[in-house]
């Protein structure tokens, strides 16, 4: 009995394992096949984020916040938001871009999210060790990694971009013109997330409404990882996690409940 009621389950597994892989496919073949330049755009935007505040940065100060690297105090701060902001933003659209195969039986919203997940998650971890290791061989940093902060900074930006791009991709759906408006409130976030500068620079009157972003405690768990030195005693990863599971939970519960609507009525 145990054995024929776990066959049912681990086709139900594959099944969503081969829905998730063509989904993945076809987001290649769509969003990064398009043009040659396709795949080389995820590593333009953060490159030149990066290489635009080296710059200015060099001429008006004489040293970077942290270290003696501009350019690997930037990245520290921009790669992270960048992992956030795109796994976050893909997943939001994921039903809109799979919205006609999920009229299918064997399609669901979850496929579409752990796809869009999956594809966007592991090009932004590519993107962020190749820019990383650059960095460091061009300048020729003598760095001390430390790999577990580095690790859970890296799952605390996917845990909140899914718990956002989630929940957004289910108000995206049932309030179009929530879109526009989450993209007005999302300009000033790069100048509140600690991306150029440090949290303890922050006057203690600012810093305290400054900690409730959860961006600003990813990018403080980076630093741990990339300055061993970096204190960082304000950041909570759990604080992360909580609002990353949180708002998944939320978005995926509705997304349940108005299935129906969002997909023939939205």
């Amino acid at each position: 009995m145990s054995e024929q009621a776990r066959t049912p389950n681990t086709n139900r597994r594959f099944r969503m394992a081969r829905t998730v892989l063509a989904l993945v496919l076809r987001e290649i073949s769509t969003s990064y096949g398009r043009t040659a330049i396709g795949y080389l755009w995820a590593f333009i935007e953060p490159v030149a984020g990066i290489l635009l505040l080296t710059i200015v940065f060099m001429i008006v100060a004489h040293s970077p916040p942290m270290g003696t690297s501009f350019s690997y105090f930037y990245a520290s701060g921009l790669l992270p938001f960048f992992l956030y902001m795109d796994i976050s933003g893909k997943i939001a659209s994921a039903l809109r871009f799979s919205q006609p195969l999920l009229f299918y039986p064997g399609v669901t919203f979850i496929d579409a999210i752990v796809a869009r997940l999956l594809l966007n998650g592991l090009t932004q971890l590519i993107v962020m060790t190749t820019i990383l290791a650059g960095i460091i061989l061009m300048e020729r940093l003598d760095v001390i990694l430390d790999l577990p902060a580095l690790l859970v900074a890296v799952m605390m930006a996917i845990c909140l971009g899914l718990g956002v791009g989630t929940l957004n991709s289910f108000l995206t759906a049932v309030f179009p013109v929530w879109e526009r408006i989450w993209a007005i409130l999302n300009r000033p976030l790069l100048l509140v997330s600690c991306t150029f500068f440090t949290f303890e620079s922050v006057p203690s009157d600012y810093a305290k409404w400054l900690w409730f972003n959860p961006i600003v405690h990813i990018v403080g768990k980076m630093r741990q990882g990339l300055f061993p030195s970096y204190d960082g005693a304000y950041v909570s990863p759990l604080y992360v996690f909580w609002v990353g599971l949180l708002t998944t939970c939320i978005g995926l519960v509705m997304l349940s409940r108005y299935r129906s609507y969002i997909l023939n009525d939205g």
